[in-house]
């Protein structure tokens, strides 16, 4: 007799969440299938490599999603410090000693590897705050200041790290899933109120003196494309065409004059969503984004079904974690948000990234393994 039944205990097969892993399988193969069709087009010759590689990740990336899901999640509860030290420490070794590429400092340099630490930066900041603000009790009144400075401290030293580099897109999305996770433990009102004001205040100085020119450029360019359609304005014009011509049902696979013909830019990484919506149109894309929407549903079902409160706060970390890598990267490859370098998470090509996604999908799977007693 099995002794799993014999004592009660749950299995393996009973205990995980396969709606959850068939979701992500779902964006897998969605993104699998678009870049095929992306890295073979009859002018690509020097990124069909590429699939390999992603299955190759993909694989790992699996790999660590189940030795995560086994794994008690509690265990991060104890070494969330020890976690957001080392990756600290990383972003300090990148800005002192960092590999310089296309003008930022922002890898180290293992010969047939580079690390980001930025990258992994953004789920250690879920980690560490899940940590830090499940031992606050607020009790209905919001966190005050003294709450706030210990999680905002946390936070502003990778974003000042960060954007030392520079990279201000990532620095933003550390800030957004951070600020995210907080004000969902709820802030008193007061402050957020100052804190909108504050930022209304310094955006003139910010803008003047905090950004780089080419930042400033790519600002301007999201405002009015046109005005240099062949230089800063072109991946933007390029992609909404894309995105317009797919219509309603799309040109069909493979069939995409943008990408197939390479009029379309990083086209297997950034823009791997205007692939899609040349190809499959408006339906393929709204079914793309109705998984993704399915899949923070389920994230906040195993939230809601956590044991304890920092179980719940690590699924919300890894709930803000995914939406806003989607909506930034859909909203500037349809011209609404400026294009900042920011993939798809699931869908586009990335070992860092599927990496980092799938280990922050892992700690959710490993909380809903343990919503049973047994």
């Amino acid at each position: 007799m099995d002794i799993s039944l014999a004592t009660g205990e749950k299995s393996f097969t009973q205990k995980i969440d396969w709606v959850l892993v068939i979701l992500i399988l779902g964006l897998h193969i969605l993104g699998l299938i678009n870049l095929y069709s992306a890295t073979h087009g009859p002018l690509d010759k020097n990124v069909a490599n590429l699939f390999i590689n992603q299955m190759i990740w993909l694989s790992v990336g699996w790999t660590v999603f189940f030795a995560l899901t086994v794994m008690d999640y509690g265990i991060f509860n104890r070494l969330a410090y020890v976690i957001y030290f080392l990756n600290l420490m990383a972003l300090l070794y990148v800005t002192l000693f960092g590999k310089v590429a296309l003008g930022a400092q922002r890898w180290i340099d293992f010969g047939s590897f580079q690390y980001q630490p930025s990258e992994t930066m953004k789920l250690c900041m879920v980690i560490v705050l899940a940590r830090g603000l499940s031992q606050y009790s607020t009790q209905g009144r919001g966190l005050g200041f003294r709450e706030l400075a210990w999680p905002l401290t946390l936070l502003l030293l990778p974003f000042a790290l960060v954007v030392e580099q520079p990279d201000l897109g990532t620095s933003m999305m550390i800030t957004a899933v951070s600020v995210s996770m907080i004000i969902f433990c709820k802030v008193k009102r007061s402050i957020i109120v100052g804190a909108f004001v504050l930022m209304a205040i310094t955006f003139p100085l910010a803008w003047k003196y905090g950004l780089h020119d080419y930042q400033r450029n790519r600002v301007l360019t999201f405002l009015s494309p046109n005005n240099d359609p062949r230089g800063t304005g072109y991946n933007s014009i390029q992609s909404r065409i894309a995105v317009g011509s797919g219509q309603f049902f799309g040109k069909g696979y493979r069939n995409g004059t943008q990408s197939q013909l390479e009029f379309l830019p990083e086209r297997h990484t950034d823009f791997i969503f205007s692939v899609l919506s040349e190809e499959w149109g408006f339906v393929g894309s709204v079914f793309t984004l109705g998984i993704f929407a399915w899949l923070f549903y389920t994230l906040v079902r195993v939230a809601s079904g956590a044991r304890d409160k920092f179980g719940a706060l690590l699924c919300v970390g890894v709930l803000c974690y995914v939406f806003w890598h989607m909506f930034v990267n859909i909203g500037m490859v349809i011209g609404l948000l400026p294009i900042v370098g920011i993939p798809l998470p699931l869908v586009s090509y990335g070992g860092s990234s599927m990496l980092t996604t799938m280990t922050g999908l892992g700690l959710a799977s490993s909380v809903a393994y343990r919503r049973f007693i047994f």
